[in-house]
């Protein structure tokens, strides 16, 4: 879906005032996935117009931002590509809201996989992790492992997703022998959750697009993302309080 949104946009040279009176569109951190379906059911049920989710690292959302792409809102699985937006004059400062923490868990196929020094036999392959280069949830992996002591032992194994998303697919689909992933991608699969002392808080925020032109529904949007009922249904699909 991601790819070919952003092919149909580099094609007809869509703005936002084009886009005025379609969906909401949300750059959302691929963490964000499954919750696609419940956040837009809870924003329409409580007055929202339609929104649509586009999907991916966060880095290379931040990036598609930066470039002009036609989204209202942006959430991203850390601050800091919220923050560099804001500095550019890409996102409004006043419509900045953290919405919540994120968690790293580790998942194979196998169900055999249940800690990281189960990734250490010879038998494990390949580990498979989020680019660290443009995904939070990837720098946090690598920096869970290096805290740990195994990055070292794991260095050779470590193969790279996209996002967090095509990270877990890997596991999914035999290409890797387990994934270090987004706890919201794998809580309902069996996987394990990972301890957060060992990286750094994620804390996740969004915020408008300047010059959307949806700029007061974008806001309202963010306000819904940290009420109390969304709040709780953010926990309940695997994320932490904000």
């Amino acid at each position: 879906m991601l790819l070919g949104t952003l092919l149909i946009f580099s094609v007809t040279g869509a703005t936002p005032a084009c886009a005025a009176d379609g969906p909401l569109l949300v750059a959302a951190a691929s963490d964000l996935a499954e919750l696609e379906p419940a956040l837009a059911s809870a924003w329409e049920k409580a007055g929202g117009a339609r929104v649509r989710f586009i999907t991916g690292a966060s880095g290379m959302l931040a990036r598609q931002v930066e470039n002009g792409a036609p989204y209202d809102i942006f959430l991203s699985a850390n601050e800091r590509f919220v923050t560099e937006l804001v500095r550019a004059g890409k996102i409004v400062p006043g419509s900045v809201r953290v919405y919540a923490s994120g968690r790293l868990g580790l998942w194979s196929r196998s169900g055999k996989i249940r800690e990281l020094r189960d990734l250490t036999p010879a038998g494990v392959k390949r580990v498979a992790i989020a680019n660290p280069a443009h995904a939070p949830y990837g720098a946090a992996a690598k920096q869970l492992l290096e805290r740990s002591g195994f990055w070292r032992q794991l260095e050779s194994k470590i193969v790279f997703g996209e996002n967090v998303r095509q990270a877990y697919e890997f596991a999914a689909s035999g290409n890797a022998d387990a994934a270090i992933t987004s706890w919201t991608l794998i809580y309902q699969r069996g996987g394990v959750l990972l301890p957060a002392a060992m990286y750094n808080p994620i804390h996740q925020a969004g915020g408008a697009i300047t010059g959307s032109g949806r700029e007061a529904e974008a806001r309202r949007f963010l306000d819904f993302l940290v009420s109390p009922a969304v709040q709780h249904l953010l926990q309940s699909h695997g994320l932490g309080a904000r």
